[in-house]
């Protein structure tokens, strides 16, 4: 099985969909975004 048949069928299955919805909320907040947002630019300045 190819790894995005098999990332595709986990992300169908109910652990898949709870995690992906536990990240939709994590990302809905905006203390989370602003800390992604920092991590990201200090990737980008390396």
């Amino acid at each position: 099985m190819s790894l995005l048949r098999r990332i595709r069928t986990f992300l169908n299955s109910p652990q898949g969909r709870r995690l992906t919805d536990q990240g939709r909320r994590m990302a809905a907040d905006p203390r989370n975004r602003e800390r992604a947002r920092g991590f990201l630019a200090r990737l980008r300045r390396r």
